[in-house]
């Protein structure tokens, strides 16, 4: 028995839950400085709330960015946008069908498509911008810019859509009463924990994939991608389960936009992010989940995500699951 290989999955399922812990500490540490420093519920619902549960990709792909990991951050990135349309909308529409609200289908889903194909397309190079596009293979940093400037177009269109009445924020519960020295200590912690747990994944996911001979693209589409969307995992069966699974696919779709927008951007700020020709694939396939969320709820009369269509999602994770086996 490998005790070694033992201990590096240990250390990975530890890693795995500082990050979820710790992003619910920073939320719940953030969210109540901003409310006692009276920053409105509306800016904290947009920003704060809505980033914490993309809190362990955002770390995670820095962490691998800083560490020279670069096929963890593109694998962490494009496996958690798959993983959080085929596999946990699958699983949270078999409990209880997902309505949605008309805004999301008309802008949000068909910006999460095209959001999806520039990413490829500046991963790629192929000269897309001409002179001024990175090398073939590379997210470089003025890609970066790109990338948060779709993002921060991104906030815009959330704020006029809130401010206008067409869609409502997530409101952050006002909870148990905490002085501002208590929240300042949750917020420091959390972040410690998110931190230490994505160095961790980060560690440990490299030697096991170096101990059974596979790729860091394999281990970051799969294991670490898998580890990272926990949060969005948890929140999208709790609002099923609470009857409120209206908020299951905004909460999906608004952090698959953060994955490709803002974490994607910052860590190719921090590093040029070399984009190996293999994920090519991985890409086309998070284009096509994208698109068949699109379709699926696009087409229904009531705008719901059926148990059926969740059904088809996860008979399409397993045969993607496959086709990776078969490419390791």
């Amino acid at each position: 028995m490998d005790f070694g290989l033992i201990l590096n999955f240990i250390v990975l399922a530890a890693g795995f839950l500082a990050l979820v812990k710790g992003a619910d500490w920073f939320v719940d540490g953030a969210a109540g400085i901003a409310d006692k420093l009276g920053v409105p519920q509306l800016v904290i619902g947009l920003t704060i709330v809505a980033m914490g549960t993309s809190a362990p990709e955002t770390a995670v792909s820095l962490t691998a960015a800083f560490n020279d990991s670069a096929a963890l951050a593109v694998g962490n990135i494009v496996g958690s946008n798959i993983i959080n349309i085929f596999l946990l909308l699958g699983i949270t529409s078999l409990i209880c069908p997902l309505a949605v609200q008309k805004s999301t289908v008309k802008f949000e889903m068909p910006f999460v498509v095209v959001i999806s194909i520039i990413f490829m397309f500046l991963g790629l190079g192929n000269g897309v911008f001409k002179g001024f596009a990175a090398p073939d293979g590379v997210l470089s940093r003025f890609d970066g810019f790109i990338l948060l400037g779709l993002f921060i177009l991104y906030l815009s269109y959330l704020f006029y859509m809130v401010k206008h009445g067409f869609a409502q924020p997530e409101e952050v519960p006002d909870g148990k009463k905490s002085n501002c020295l208590k929240l300042c200590f949750i917020l420091i912690v959390g972040l410690a924990l998110i931190i230490a747990g994505s160095n961790l994944t980060i560690s440990s996911a490299s030697k096991i994939a170096q101990s059974f001979g596979v790729s860091r693209r394999f281990i970051g589409l799969t294991i670490v991608a898998f580890g990272t969307s926990l949060p969005e995992l948890v929140t999208c069966i709790a609002a099923a389960l609470k009857k409120n699974a209206d908020i299951a696919i905004g909460n999906i779709v608004g952090s698959n936009i953060f994955n490709i927008l803002f974490v994607a951007g910052i860590s190719s700020l921090i590093a040029v992010v070399p984009y190996q020709g293999k994920f090519f694939s991985d890409s086309l396939v998070a284009i096509f989940a994208a698109a068949v969320l699109l379709f699926c709820v696009a087409f229904n009369r009531k705008k719901v995500l059926s148990r059926m269509a969740g059904i088809v999602m996860l008979v399409f994770y397993a045969a993607y699951f496959a086709w990776l086996l078969k490419t390791v």
